[in-house]
């Protein structure tokens, strides 16, 4: 998950010179504008945009490509702006400058949402420059000039000029302080099934991933880590891997133990025979057993209030009719296929980094710092990644990388071992839920209270408590439990806070996964006790203004819900709002020999305006196969302080075989885009434990689910 940066209009004019208008990009967060000078030859109308004799055009993209589509999805709103013809368009990867490029942070499902505004000035601000160079080349006015596919027509002649035979004339044109930006009805590259321009290069093998990064002379390291969080190296006995040749150096690093190889295998095999001996430190008895018990401990305690609605004590002491359950959710890793690893090079006077990270302007003051060198100094080279889910939000491996190189003197490939990624993940928090509902004599539900109980990213990563908040609580742990949509008279929702030396981080959805997981089983535990469809139950709470109504009805309708006749197979639903997107599912599933089988997943998705449907189909399909692996199979445990998982073979995730049918239906409205990345994953869980109930008569309260 990253920050979102509410970002002002930013096209500005800096300077008139001779070689050209310069134009910056106004960033909040320096508040200055930058621009470079540009060839008279070029048209750079801003960071984003270079307009090239030849007719392309190539759009910067500052957002790390990990598999969501933002090497498509954002070029084609500066594209679409600009009318520009997409074959002809050549995209580039920005590297690591925030002075230059703002906030480069990919996560929060917030690239397209965030970027979504300025972009469209961006492409509108260059298309406008380019119309007023070609009126003035026919001495008419703008008016009578329209664009298509990347020429300038006049209208009353027919004469068509490229952008490309515009580019220097349009770099001398007065910068337009209020673009007009296209109605949506004139569209013709926004909601288009464009086919991704990373497709290619990862077919054929081209796509540079950070374990694919090549230079001359290089050195490969692997570390070792405590296997006890927070446990320190106390000694390592060099003599006990004498025997493997291509041992370059062993010493000792700020995380751990690194070992220098000539090649890979060879660090890999000495990481797996040395004898090292741990100061374990506090965290060496944790286990499963003590971290449920101090979350069930602090349950019993009162919370952060962080919704409060009527008067749910009273409303509980009066009513004879109370329904309650805990629901569990476990830690989990992040997995990705490509374990961390980073190549960095340090010199002199420079810092080379190539590395997948979430985060580049990070790795870049992670660099700084252990080089002594400064940041304009530092280059970022962001690759793709193979998987980030949150955990490349975090640049503990490209520290690694720096730190080796900065001792070598060379540059040096850092690559993790898969039992080191799995069990030095930042993780995503175990949590307990407690929930209580109380109807009235009528059965009509009068109090709903929510208590969270689980320890906090934000106050064990990213800033340190005290810290004032007006409700003393992590605004971040509550996300999809605090503005639950149901009108009930009575509500409550607080947060306890617990502590933990487990190292946690952002995962797909963050908090949303665990508190849809409770407050939608809850919902369909309350509808029972009310006697009523569990639709209806939810559509009755909800009203007829709310988006959650339209991606309810139409789940229900393309599911064909009231159709469906139970035999073999059972049917459940949810709903859940995350990253401004909302999202229904409808999971089917049958039970064979005690394992669960989801046959069948619809989901109905409203995210604003959608910028291209395929790719936000194959993001909600994604999030819900990476769902579907948490509520079926996988979690992290702990023994003796250790991770106990270390493959995928002991944290599982579904298999092709495994994998539903997923239908994905977009709903159709003028609103702003907003996130699609993750709001597919919290629904999925209580859905599909919604329907195992349907099919046990058994309630299902922790997960992964475990039946008999």
């Amino acid at each position: 998950m990253g920050v979102t940066v509410d970002r002002r209009d930013f096209i500005k004019v800096i300077s008139t010179a001779g070689s050209g208008l310069v134009l910056g990009l106004y960033l909040p967060s320096t508040n200055k504008l930058i621009g470079k000078p540009v060839a008279t030859t070029l048209f750079e109308p801003n960071v984003w945009i270079t307009v090239q004799p030849d007719n392309l055009v190539k759009i910067l993209v500052s957002k790390s490509e990990m598999g969501q589509g933002v090497l498509t999805s954002l070029p084609m709103i500066i594209a679409e702006e600009m009318d520009l013809d997409f074959s002809k368009v050549v995209i580039e990867k920005a590297p690591a400058n925030r002075k230059k490029y703002g906030w480069q942070m990919t996560g929060g499902s917030n690239s397209v949402s965030g970027g979504y505004k300025k972009l469209r000035k961006a492409g509108a601000t260059a298309r406008e420059m380019l119309v007023m160079a070609a009126s003035d080349e026919w001495g008419v006015s703008t008016s009578e000039c329209k664009t298509q596919n990347g020429i300038v027509i006049n209208k009353r002649t027919g004469k068509e000029l490229s952008y490309g035979d515009l580019a220097e004339k349009a770099s001398q044109q007065k910068v337009p302080k209020k673009p007009v930006l296209k109605d949506k009805k004139d569209f013709s590259i926004i909601g288009q099934n464009i086919k991704r321009t990373d497709t290619f290069s990862k077919v054929n093998g081209t796509a540079q991933f950070g374990m694919d990064v090549q230079l001359e002379g290089m050195v490969y390291a692997t570390v070792i880590h405590s296997p006890v969080f927070g446990g320190k190296l106390k000694s390592y006995n060099k003599a006990s891997v004498s025997d493997i040749s291509d041992i370059i150096k062993i010493f000792e690093i700020e995380s751990g133990l690194a070992i220098v190889t000539k090649n890979t295998w060879a660090g890999l095999k000495a990481s797996k025979q040395i004898k090292i001996k741990w100061d374990e430190g506090e965290a060496a008895g944790l286990d499963d057993e003590k971290i449920r018990k101090d979350l069930i401990e602090a349950s019993k305690e009162k919370g952060s209030v962080v919704r409060k609605e009527g008067n749910v004590k009273k409303a509980l002491k009066s009513s004879k009719n109370i329904i309650e359950a805990m629901y569990e959710s476990p830690l989990q890793a992040h997995a990705t296929m490509e374990p961390m690893n980073c190549t960095a090079y340090v010199q002199r006077d420079k810092c080379e980094v190539w590395a997948g990270t979430q985060d580049p302007n990070g790795a870049r003051k992670i660099a700084s710092k252990i080089t002594g060198l400064s940041k304009k100094q530092v280059e970022v080279n962001v690759t793709f990644l193979g998987g980030g889910f949150g955990r490349r939000a975090f640049n503990d491996y490209v520290s690694e990388a720096v730190e080796i190189s900065n001792e070598m003197k060379k540059p040096v490939k850092m690559i993790w071992s898969r039992e080191e990624d799995m069990q030095h993940d930042y993780y995503r928090p175990s949590s307990v839920h407690v929930m209580v509902g109380a109807f009235d004599q009528n059965n009509n539900i009068t109090t709903f209270k929510h208590r969270i109980v689980a320890p906090s990213i934000l106050f064990t990563q990213i800033v340190k408590m005290p810290f004032p908040l007006k409700e003393n609580a992590d605004i971040i742990a509550v996300e999809g439990a605090k503005h639950l949509p149901y009108e009930i008279p009575n509500m409550q929702v607080d947060y306890q806070m617990t502590e933990t030396p487990i190292p946690l981080g952002w995962w797909r959805s963050v908090y949303n996964s665990q508190n849809a997981f409770a407050t939608e089983c809850f919902m369909d535990e309350l509808a029972e006790k009310a006697g009523k469809d569990p639709v209806q139950f939810r559509l009755d709470l909800l009203p007829n203004s709310s988006r959650d109504v339209g991606v309810i009805k139409m789940v229900v309708e393309k599911s064909g819900w009231y159709d469906f006749q139970n035999g073999s197979t059972y049917q459940g639903i949810s709903c859940h709002k995350s990253f401004g997107t909302w999202v229904a599912q409808v999971a089917r599933v049958s039970i064979e020999n005690k394992k669960v089988k989801v046959h069948e997943v619809f989901a109905a998705v409203d995210c604003g305006t959608v910028i291209n449907p395929a790719i936000v189909k194959a993001q909600i399909s994604s999030a819900i196969i990476f769902g579907l692996s948490a509520t079926l199979k996988s979690k992290i445990t702990m023994k003796n302080g250790r991770v106990t998982q270390s493959n995928f073979d002991d944290f599982e995730v579904l298999r092709m075989n495994e994998a539903p049918k997923i239908h994905v239906y977009l709903a159709e409205n003028d609103k702003a885009p907003k996130g699609v990345g993750e709001p597919g994953l919290p629904p999925i869980a209580p859905a599909v434990v919604n329907a195992v109930y349907a099919a046990t008569g058994n309630r299902v309260r922790n997960l992964p689910i475990q039946l008999g």
